[in-house]
């Protein structure tokens, strides 16, 4: 069993260390409230500052440190939102993930760049998988934008994924879609869905909050409004196979015909 608490924030543009302060106080109030996965926001240590987001990379070093201390202080799993992190060819839109010993083992880069928020001219695409284990459990993260491209969840969810996590700065005015499409990848992939998207404002954009703790039926285990706020939901990973066991879709799946088209 996993008490997941998603920790729904605000974020001051540009501003790594106010939001490592307001997020570590949330991840303090999720541990007394129980939970032992932690699951941050999409970019929250700096927001959309994308014209001048790789003077804020060196920062980012300091934040994975504080985060695999506090989770192996607590005990706790992390998963640790995305940070801006500079390699080689660029800023990739990086997603962490933290065990209870305090050991980084898994990073993701985002994977599918948003034009409309011009992250193609900032920010590198990542190439590789999301896959990672909690609990001897496979998982999957995304982040944000990757929650539109079903056929990327779906090849986690048959290579194993019971879980699978997004993180986000998802815009208000399409929120209705960022519960649609959740709740469908949950039904679809019959597994658990866990979002956490951020709230407040930027120069540009009202952010929706709306975060979310879905279960295999499409079922809402808790959500989120346009506040700061923790939520909390335990989940039974044993689920997902019974479902599967009810409606065996990865079994009937016609492969050979999908791949003439």
């Amino acid at each position: 069993m996993l008490t997941i608490s998603c920790v729904q924030m605000d974020v001051e543009l540009g501003n790594t260390s106010v939001n490592l302060k307001n997020a570590i106080q949330k991840i303090e109030e999720a541990v007394h409230a129980g939970a032992n996965v932690v699951v941050l926001p999409e970019l929250w240590t700096t927001g959309y500052c994308l014209d001048v987001i790789e003077k804020h990379t060196d920062e980012q070093d300091e934040v994975i440190e504080t985060l695999k201390k506090i989770a192996k202080q607590k005990s706790i799993w992390l998963v640790g939102g995305s940070l801006p992190i500079k390699k080689e060819t660029g800023v990739f839109n990086e997603l962490v993930i933290i065990n209870s010993a305090g050991e980084l083992i898994k990073t993701y880069d985002k994977v599918h760049l948003f034009q409309l928020m011009n992250e193609h001219h900032y920010l590198q695409a990542g190439t590789s998988d999301a896959f990672f284990e909690i609990e001897g459990y496979k998982t999957a993260g995304f982040v944000c934008y990757d929650l539109r491209f079903p056929e990327w969840m779906r090849g986690h969810a048959i290579g194993g994924a019971k879980l699978l996590f997004f993180v986000a700065q998802w815009p208000v005015q399409r929120i209705q879609h960022w519960e649609i499409l959740l709740k469908a990848r949950a039904i679809e992939n019959q597994c658990f869905v866990v979002a956490c998207n951020r709230v407040g404002k930027d120069k540009d954009n009202t952010f929706g909050g709306n975060s979310l703790i879905i279960d295999p039926w499409g079922e809402v285990l808790a959500k989120g409004g346009m506040e700061e706020e923790i939520l909390n939901a335990q989940i039974n990973l044993e689920k997902v196979q019974e479902i599967r066991n009810t409606i065996p879709i990865f079994e009937d799946r016609k492969i050979d015909l999908y791949n003439k088209f």
